[in-house]
């Protein structure tokens, strides 16, 4: 009996190959919204910072560099949720372009499976019948 062969093979490899671009894609956009968020959260730690420093100061020219800072860093705040919000929508619909490679790649998959299946049970029944004919010829070689 010939060897098995799936019929789709190269379409399931491009479509393995369709999900691993995926994949990376998401991976992309995830570093970058972790690289906004971790901008974020150094936003934050600087503001705590600038508090800290001017806890009890009074000094008329330290409040009025604490207020520009702190301007500045609610700018820069504001600019990164913008960008995060980007970021995660894109995220999402490089997830839904995953997903949809996931199922393509999946369905191809159990396709193979089952006909590799079939394939097995065919290559067993073949080999029962081998095997009943040899046994059938070596009763009727040991009556004769």
């Amino acid at each position: 009996m010939k060897k098995f062969k799936f019929e789709l093979e190269k379409i399931l490899e491009f479509r393995t190959f369709e999900k691993q671009q995926a994949e990376g894609e998401l991976a992309k956009a995830l570093a970058v919204e972790t690289e906004i968020q971790n901008n974020l959260n150094l936003i934050a730690q600087k503001y705590a910072a600038l508090d800290k420093f001017m806890s009890g100061s009074l000094d008329f020219n330290d409040m009025m560099s604490m207020s520009r800072n702190k301007n500045l860093l609610n700018y820069q705040k504001e600019e990164l949720l913008k960008q995060l919000a980007e970021a995660k929508l894109l995220s999402e619909q490089k997830r839904e372009i995953l997903k949809e490679c996931m199922k393509k790649t999946t369905a191809l998959e159990k396709m193979k499976e089952i006909q590799l299946a079939q394939y097995k049970d065919e290559l067993k029944r073949a080999e029962n019948k081998r095997l009943q004919a040899l046994a059938v010829s070596k009763i009727a070689a040991d009556h004769n």
